[in-house]
Protein backbone atom coordinates (compact mmCIF):
# COMPACT_ATOMS: atom_id res chain seq x y z
CA UNK A 1 0.00 0.00 0.00
CA UNK A 2 1.42 3.37 -0.99
CA UNK A 3 1.90 6.19 1.52
CA UNK A 4 1.66 9.76 0.27
CA UNK A 5 1.77 13.16 2.01
CA UNK A 6 -0.41 15.65 0.11
CA UNK A 7 -0.74 19.41 0.52
CA UNK A 8 -3.98 21.33 0.00
CA UNK A 9 -3.38 24.88 -1.29
CA UNK A 10 -5.44 27.74 -2.64
CA UNK A 11 -6.80 31.22 -2.04
CA UNK A 12 -8.46 31.94 1.29
CA UNK A 13 -12.21 31.13 1.31
CA UNK A 14 -11.93 28.83 -1.70
CA UNK A 15 -12.79 25.87 0.53
CA UNK A 16 -9.59 24.07 1.60
CA UNK A 17 -10.64 23.25 5.14
CA UNK A 18 -14.11 22.21 4.03
CA UNK A 19 -12.62 19.87 1.44
CA UNK A 20 -10.31 18.28 3.99
CA UNK A 21 -13.14 17.86 6.47
CA UNK A 22 -15.29 16.26 3.79
CA UNK A 23 -12.52 13.83 2.79
CA UNK A 24 -11.97 12.75 6.38
CA UNK A 25 -15.69 12.50 7.17
CA UNK A 26 -16.66 10.58 4.04
CA UNK A 27 -13.78 8.08 4.38
CA UNK A 28 -14.75 7.30 7.98
CA UNK A 29 -11.45 8.69 9.27
CA UNK A 30 -12.93 10.84 12.04
CA UNK A 31 -13.41 9.49 15.58
CA UNK A 32 -16.98 9.74 16.85
CA UNK A 33 -15.76 12.02 19.64
CA UNK A 34 -14.38 14.53 17.11
CA UNK A 35 -17.66 14.52 15.18
CA UNK A 36 -19.66 15.16 18.36
CA UNK A 37 -17.25 17.94 19.36
CA UNK A 38 -17.73 19.64 15.98
CA UNK A 39 -21.51 19.29 16.19
CA UNK A 40 -21.51 20.86 19.65
CA UNK A 41 -19.28 23.73 18.53
CA UNK A 42 -21.45 24.43 15.49
CA UNK A 43 -24.55 24.41 17.68
CA UNK A 44 -23.02 26.99 20.03
CA UNK A 45 -22.09 29.17 17.06
CA UNK A 46 -25.56 28.80 15.58
CA UNK A 47 -24.33 26.99 12.46
CA UNK A 48 -25.05 23.77 10.65
CA UNK A 49 -22.32 21.10 10.60
CA UNK A 50 -19.09 22.73 9.36
CA UNK A 51 -16.61 20.35 7.75
CA UNK A 52 -13.98 23.11 7.95
CA UNK A 53 -13.90 22.72 11.76
CA UNK A 54 -12.20 19.36 11.37
CA UNK A 55 -9.02 21.27 10.56
CA UNK A 56 -9.76 24.64 12.13
CA UNK A 57 -10.09 23.08 15.55
CA UNK A 58 -8.48 25.85 17.58
CA UNK A 59 -10.93 28.24 19.20
CA UNK A 60 -9.34 31.36 17.78
CA UNK A 61 -9.41 29.86 14.29
CA UNK A 62 -13.11 29.03 14.59
CA UNK A 63 -13.91 32.57 15.68
CA UNK A 64 -11.79 34.17 12.95
CA UNK A 65 -12.86 31.56 10.38
CA UNK A 66 -9.41 31.25 8.84
CA UNK A 67 -6.62 28.72 8.98
CA UNK A 68 -3.49 30.18 10.59
CA UNK A 69 -0.98 27.32 10.65
CA UNK A 70 -0.14 24.11 8.87
CA UNK A 71 -1.79 21.03 10.33
CA UNK A 72 -1.72 17.33 9.54
CA UNK A 73 -4.39 14.65 9.57
CA UNK A 74 -4.48 11.14 8.17
CA UNK A 75 -6.90 8.98 6.22
CA UNK A 76 -6.83 5.68 4.35
CA UNK A 77 -8.38 4.16 1.29
CA UNK A 78 -8.11 0.49 0.26
CA UNK A 79 -5.23 1.56 -1.99
CA UNK A 80 -3.27 4.14 0.01
CA UNK A 81 -2.48 5.92 3.27
CA UNK A 82 -2.54 9.72 3.09
CA UNK A 83 -1.16 12.48 5.26
CA UNK A 84 -3.09 15.68 4.55
CA UNK A 85 -1.08 18.85 5.05
CA UNK A 86 -3.38 21.88 5.20
CA UNK A 87 -1.55 25.05 4.12
CA UNK A 88 -2.92 28.51 4.99
CA UNK A 89 -4.19 30.80 2.26
CA UNK A 90 -3.65 34.26 3.73
CA UNK A 91 -0.76 36.31 2.37
CA UNK A 92 0.79 36.73 5.82
CA UNK A 93 0.81 32.96 6.33
CA UNK A 94 2.86 32.14 3.20
CA UNK A 95 5.74 31.09 5.49
CA UNK A 96 3.63 28.27 6.91
CA UNK A 97 2.47 27.27 3.46
CA UNK A 98 6.08 26.83 2.31
CA UNK A 99 6.77 24.63 5.33
CA UNK A 100 3.76 22.46 4.55
CA UNK A 101 4.26 22.13 0.82
CA UNK A 102 7.92 21.24 1.20
CA UNK A 103 6.92 17.96 2.87
CA UNK A 104 4.43 16.88 0.21
CA UNK A 105 4.65 14.45 -2.70
CA UNK A 106 1.41 15.65 -4.28
CA UNK A 107 -0.76 18.75 -4.22
CA UNK A 108 -4.43 19.60 -4.54
CA UNK A 109 -4.88 23.17 -5.80
CA UNK A 110 -8.41 24.27 -4.92
CA UNK A 111 -10.17 27.06 -6.81
CA UNK A 112 -13.61 28.55 -6.22
CA UNK A 113 -15.28 28.46 -9.67
CA UNK A 114 -17.51 31.39 -8.75
CA UNK A 115 -14.40 33.56 -8.31
CA UNK A 116 -11.79 31.94 -10.54
CA UNK A 117 -8.01 32.33 -10.23
CA UNK A 118 -7.12 34.94 -7.60
CA UNK A 119 -3.94 36.44 -6.17
CA UNK A 120 -3.18 33.70 -3.67
CA UNK A 121 -3.99 31.04 -6.26
CA UNK A 122 -1.13 32.42 -8.34
CA UNK A 123 1.24 32.63 -5.38
CA UNK A 124 0.50 29.09 -4.28
CA UNK A 125 0.86 27.75 -7.80
CA UNK A 126 4.25 29.44 -7.97
CA UNK A 127 5.22 27.76 -4.71
CA UNK A 128 4.29 24.37 -6.14
CA UNK A 129 6.49 25.05 -9.16
CA UNK A 130 9.31 26.34 -6.96
CA UNK A 131 9.11 23.26 -4.76
CA UNK A 132 9.21 20.94 -7.75
CA UNK A 133 5.88 19.18 -7.10
CA UNK A 134 4.84 17.09 -10.10
CA UNK A 135 1.69 15.32 -8.83
CA UNK A 136 -0.98 18.03 -9.02
CA UNK A 137 -4.77 17.77 -8.96
CA UNK A 138 -6.90 20.88 -9.49
CA UNK A 139 -10.21 20.82 -7.59
CA UNK A 140 -12.66 23.33 -9.08
CA UNK A 141 -14.79 23.86 -6.00
CA UNK A 142 -18.21 25.34 -5.18
CA UNK A 143 -19.85 24.07 -8.35
CA UNK A 144 -23.14 24.24 -6.45
CA UNK A 145 -22.85 28.05 -6.42
CA UNK A 146 -22.84 28.11 -10.24
CA UNK A 147 -25.70 25.60 -10.55
CA UNK A 148 -23.25 22.88 -11.63
CA UNK A 149 -22.92 24.50 -15.06
CA UNK A 150 -20.37 22.87 -17.36
CA UNK A 151 -19.75 26.22 -19.07
CA UNK A 152 -18.41 27.76 -15.83
CA UNK A 153 -16.20 24.72 -15.23
CA UNK A 154 -14.76 25.03 -18.75
CA UNK A 155 -14.14 28.77 -18.29
CA UNK A 156 -12.16 28.40 -15.05
CA UNK A 157 -10.47 25.27 -16.39
CA UNK A 158 -8.99 27.33 -19.25
CA UNK A 159 -7.92 30.10 -16.86
CA UNK A 160 -6.19 27.60 -14.59
CA UNK A 161 -4.45 25.73 -17.39
CA UNK A 162 -3.08 29.04 -18.68
CA UNK A 163 -1.66 29.84 -15.21
CA UNK A 164 -0.04 26.44 -14.76
CA UNK A 165 1.45 26.39 -18.26
CA UNK A 166 3.23 29.68 -17.56
CA UNK A 167 4.89 27.95 -14.61
CA UNK A 168 5.79 24.79 -16.48
CA UNK A 169 3.25 22.83 -14.41
CA UNK A 170 0.85 20.14 -15.57
CA UNK A 171 -2.12 18.94 -13.54
CA UNK A 172 -3.06 15.28 -13.76
CA UNK A 173 -6.77 16.05 -13.24
CA UNK A 174 -9.17 19.01 -13.19
CA UNK A 175 -12.17 17.88 -11.14
CA UNK A 176 -15.39 19.88 -10.59
CA UNK A 177 -16.50 19.42 -6.98
CA UNK A 178 -18.63 20.78 -4.19
CA UNK A 179 -16.75 20.14 -0.96
CA UNK A 180 -19.68 21.39 1.10
CA UNK A 181 -22.20 19.01 -0.48
CA UNK A 182 -19.81 16.17 -1.32
CA UNK A 183 -20.09 16.22 -5.11
CA UNK A 184 -17.17 14.35 -6.77
CA UNK A 185 -15.10 14.27 -3.56
CA UNK A 186 -15.52 10.66 -2.48
CA UNK A 187 -18.70 9.85 -4.43
CA UNK A 188 -19.53 10.69 -8.03
CA UNK A 189 -21.94 13.58 -8.44
CA UNK A 190 -25.43 13.10 -9.83
CA UNK A 191 -25.47 16.84 -10.44
CA UNK A 192 -22.59 16.72 -12.94
CA UNK A 193 -23.26 13.75 -15.16
CA UNK A 194 -21.51 15.69 -17.94
CA UNK A 195 -18.17 15.12 -16.16
CA UNK A 196 -16.69 11.75 -17.08
CA UNK A 197 -13.52 11.91 -14.99
CA UNK A 198 -12.74 10.42 -11.56
CA UNK A 199 -13.73 11.63 -8.12
CA UNK A 200 -11.05 13.44 -6.15
CA UNK A 201 -10.40 10.33 -4.07
CA UNK A 202 -10.05 8.16 -7.17
CA UNK A 203 -7.64 10.69 -8.66
CA UNK A 204 -5.48 10.65 -5.51
CA UNK A 205 -5.39 6.85 -5.54
CA UNK A 206 -4.15 6.89 -9.14
CA UNK A 207 -1.12 9.10 -8.46
CA UNK A 208 2.25 7.40 -8.45
CA UNK A 209 4.51 7.71 -5.41
CA UNK A 210 7.92 9.10 -6.21
CA UNK A 211 11.05 7.24 -5.21
CA UNK A 212 11.24 7.32 -1.43
CA UNK A 213 14.09 9.01 0.39
CA UNK A 214 15.06 5.64 1.87
CA UNK A 215 16.04 4.55 -1.65
CA UNK A 216 18.42 7.48 -2.12
CA UNK A 217 22.10 7.78 -1.17
CA UNK A 218 22.81 8.17 2.54
CA UNK A 219 22.74 11.65 4.03
CA UNK A 220 22.93 11.80 7.84
CA UNK A 221 22.94 15.30 9.36
CA UNK A 222 24.84 15.59 12.65
CA UNK A 223 22.99 17.76 15.13
CA UNK A 224 25.22 17.44 18.17
CA UNK A 225 27.42 15.25 20.37
CA UNK A 226 26.58 13.39 23.59
CA UNK A 227 29.06 11.70 25.88
CA UNK A 228 27.75 8.60 27.62
CA UNK A 229 29.63 5.83 29.40
CA UNK A 230 32.92 7.16 28.06
CA UNK A 231 31.90 7.18 24.40
CA UNK A 232 30.85 9.94 22.04
CA UNK A 233 27.48 9.59 20.37
CA UNK A 234 26.81 11.81 17.37
CA UNK A 235 23.09 12.51 17.31
CA UNK A 236 21.18 13.60 14.24
CA UNK A 237 18.66 12.68 11.58
CA UNK A 238 18.82 10.35 8.59
CA UNK A 239 17.71 12.71 5.82
CA UNK A 240 17.94 10.09 3.06
CA UNK A 241 19.11 6.53 2.49
CA UNK A 242 19.99 3.92 5.10
CA UNK A 243 22.73 3.96 7.73
CA UNK A 244 24.00 0.76 9.36
CA UNK A 245 26.70 -0.54 11.68
CA UNK A 246 29.91 -1.34 9.81
CA UNK A 247 29.17 1.13 7.02
CA UNK A 248 31.97 3.26 5.58
CA UNK A 249 30.97 6.91 5.25
CA UNK A 250 32.51 10.27 4.46
CA UNK A 251 31.55 13.32 6.46
CA UNK A 252 31.17 16.47 4.39
CA UNK A 253 32.14 19.23 3.97
CA UNK A 254 35.20 18.24 6.05
CA UNK A 255 35.95 15.12 3.98
CA UNK A 256 36.61 13.00 7.09
CA UNK A 257 36.28 9.28 6.35
CA UNK A 258 34.89 7.06 9.08
CA UNK A 259 33.26 3.75 9.95
CA UNK A 260 29.88 3.59 11.66
CA UNK A 261 30.45 1.44 14.75
CA UNK A 262 26.90 1.41 16.13
CA UNK A 263 23.41 2.87 15.82
CA UNK A 264 22.06 4.17 19.14
CA UNK A 265 18.40 4.82 19.95
CA UNK A 266 17.39 5.73 23.51
CA UNK A 267 20.33 3.88 25.02
CA UNK A 268 19.77 0.78 22.90
CA UNK A 269 21.58 -0.33 19.79
CA UNK A 270 20.02 -1.38 16.50
CA UNK A 271 21.48 -2.62 13.25
CA UNK A 272 20.30 0.16 10.96
CA UNK A 273 18.14 3.27 10.52
CA UNK A 274 16.40 4.75 7.49
CA UNK A 275 15.37 8.16 6.18
CA UNK A 276 13.22 10.08 8.64
CA UNK A 277 14.66 8.50 11.80
CA UNK A 278 16.40 10.57 14.48
CA UNK A 279 19.20 8.49 16.01
CA UNK A 280 22.71 8.53 17.43
CA UNK A 281 25.79 6.91 15.92
CA UNK A 282 29.26 6.08 17.17
CA UNK A 283 32.21 6.22 14.80
CA UNK A 284 35.98 5.81 14.77
CA UNK A 285 36.36 9.53 13.99
CA UNK A 286 35.32 12.79 15.61
CA UNK A 287 33.06 15.27 13.86
CA UNK A 288 30.96 18.29 14.83
CA UNK A 289 27.45 19.67 14.35
CA UNK A 290 26.63 20.45 10.74
CA UNK A 291 28.64 17.62 9.21
CA UNK A 292 26.71 15.35 6.82
CA UNK A 293 27.63 11.65 6.73
CA UNK A 294 27.38 10.46 3.13
CA UNK A 295 27.55 7.16 1.30
CA UNK A 296 26.73 6.34 -2.31
CA UNK A 297 26.52 9.27 -4.71
CA UNK A 298 28.88 12.07 -3.70
CA UNK A 299 27.02 15.22 -2.59
CA UNK A 300 27.45 18.68 -4.03
CA UNK A 301 29.75 20.83 -1.91
CA UNK A 302 29.10 24.50 -2.55
CA UNK A 303 30.33 27.81 -1.19
CA UNK A 304 28.54 29.80 -3.88
CA UNK A 305 25.34 28.74 -5.62
CA UNK A 306 22.22 29.93 -7.47
CA UNK A 307 18.82 29.43 -5.80
CA UNK A 308 15.21 30.62 -5.81
CA UNK A 309 14.15 32.45 -2.67
CA UNK A 310 10.78 33.73 -1.47
CA UNK A 311 11.27 36.91 0.57
CA UNK A 312 9.07 36.98 3.70
CA UNK A 313 10.25 40.00 5.70
CA UNK A 314 8.66 43.43 5.59
CA UNK A 315 12.08 45.07 5.41
CA UNK A 316 13.41 44.49 1.87
CA UNK A 317 16.37 42.29 1.03
CA UNK A 318 19.48 44.21 0.07
CA UNK A 319 22.43 42.63 -1.74
CA UNK A 320 25.75 42.16 0.07
CA UNK A 321 24.12 42.34 3.52
CA UNK A 322 25.04 39.53 5.94
CA UNK A 323 22.40 36.88 6.58
CA UNK A 324 22.38 33.48 8.27
CA UNK A 325 21.62 30.41 6.14
CA UNK A 326 20.34 27.19 7.72
CA UNK A 327 20.08 23.97 5.75
CA UNK A 328 19.40 20.81 7.77
CA UNK A 329 21.86 21.19 10.69
CA UNK A 330 24.28 23.32 8.70
CA UNK A 331 24.55 27.02 9.47
CA UNK A 332 26.55 29.56 7.46
CA UNK A 333 27.02 33.30 7.27
CA UNK A 334 26.07 34.35 3.75
CA UNK A 335 25.37 37.25 1.43
CA UNK A 336 23.14 37.63 -1.60
CA UNK A 337 25.66 38.71 -4.24
CA UNK A 338 23.27 39.09 -7.17
CA UNK A 339 19.54 39.13 -7.84
CA UNK A 340 19.26 37.83 -11.40
CA UNK A 341 15.49 38.19 -11.48
CA UNK A 342 12.93 39.85 -9.22
CA UNK A 343 9.51 38.26 -9.69
CA UNK A 344 6.04 39.32 -8.54
CA UNK A 345 4.58 36.18 -6.95
CA UNK A 346 1.02 37.39 -7.56
CA UNK A 347 1.10 37.77 -11.35
CA UNK A 348 4.38 35.89 -11.98
CA UNK A 349 5.89 38.64 -14.10
CA UNK A 350 9.58 39.48 -13.95
CA UNK A 351 9.61 42.92 -12.37
CA UNK A 352 13.30 43.56 -12.86
CA UNK A 353 16.50 41.85 -13.99
CA UNK A 354 19.77 42.40 -12.12
CA UNK A 355 17.84 43.94 -9.22
CA UNK A 356 19.32 45.39 -6.04
CA UNK A 357 16.49 44.50 -3.67
CA UNK A 358 13.55 42.15 -3.02
CA UNK A 359 10.33 43.20 -1.31
CA UNK A 360 7.94 41.16 0.85
CA UNK A 361 6.34 38.18 -0.99
CA UNK A 362 8.57 38.69 -4.03
CA UNK A 363 10.55 35.82 -5.49
CA UNK A 364 14.15 36.13 -6.55
CA UNK A 365 16.57 34.04 -8.54
CA UNK A 366 19.73 34.87 -6.66
CA UNK A 367 23.43 34.12 -6.26
CA UNK A 368 24.32 33.23 -2.66
CA UNK A 369 27.87 33.28 -1.29
CA UNK A 370 28.62 31.56 2.05
CA UNK A 371 31.60 32.03 4.33
CA UNK A 372 32.23 28.26 4.26
CA UNK A 373 31.25 25.42 1.94
CA UNK A 374 28.17 23.34 2.74
CA UNK A 375 26.43 20.21 1.47
CA UNK A 376 23.59 20.89 -0.95
CA UNK A 377 21.37 18.60 -3.01
CA UNK A 378 18.96 19.29 -5.84
CA UNK A 379 15.64 19.81 -4.09
CA UNK A 380 13.90 17.42 -6.46
CA UNK A 381 16.34 14.66 -5.46
CA UNK A 382 16.81 15.06 -1.69
CA UNK A 383 14.48 17.84 -0.43
CA UNK A 384 15.85 18.13 3.15
CA UNK A 385 19.22 19.23 1.76
CA UNK A 386 17.75 21.23 -1.10
CA UNK A 387 15.71 23.67 0.97
CA UNK A 388 16.96 26.28 3.40
CA UNK A 389 15.89 29.34 5.33
CA UNK A 390 17.57 32.71 5.60
CA UNK A 391 17.59 34.59 8.89
CA UNK A 392 18.28 38.21 9.76
CA UNK A 393 18.85 38.90 13.45
CA UNK A 394 17.46 35.43 14.32
CA UNK A 395 14.21 36.08 12.43
CA UNK A 396 13.33 34.02 9.36
CA UNK A 397 13.25 36.39 6.40
CA UNK A 398 13.19 33.99 3.43
CA UNK A 399 12.68 30.41 2.33
CA UNK A 400 14.83 29.03 -0.44
CA UNK A 401 15.20 26.13 -2.82
CA UNK A 402 18.39 24.89 -4.50
CA UNK A 403 17.62 23.21 -7.82
CA UNK A 404 20.68 23.93 -9.96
Amino acid sequence: MKSMPIVIVGHVDHGKSTLIGRLLYDTGSLPKERIEEIKETCKKLGKTFEYAFVMDHLKEEREQEMTIDTAQLFFKTPKACYTIIDAPGHKEFIRNMITGAAQAQAAVLIIDVSKGVEEQTKRHAYMLAMLGLKNIIVALNKMDLVSYKKEKYVEVLGETKNLLSKLGLHASYYIPISAKLGDNVVKSSENMTWFEGPTLLEALDSLQVSETLADKSLRYAVQGVLERAGKKIFIGRVESGTIFAGQQVTFYPSGIEAKILSIEVFGKTQSKAVAGESIGVTTNASVSRGEIACSGKKPEIKKEFVANIFWLAREPLQINKELCLRCATQERVCKIKRIYERIDSADLRVIEKEAKTLNETEVGKVLIECDKALVLENFNEIPPLGRFVLLREENVCAGGIYVY
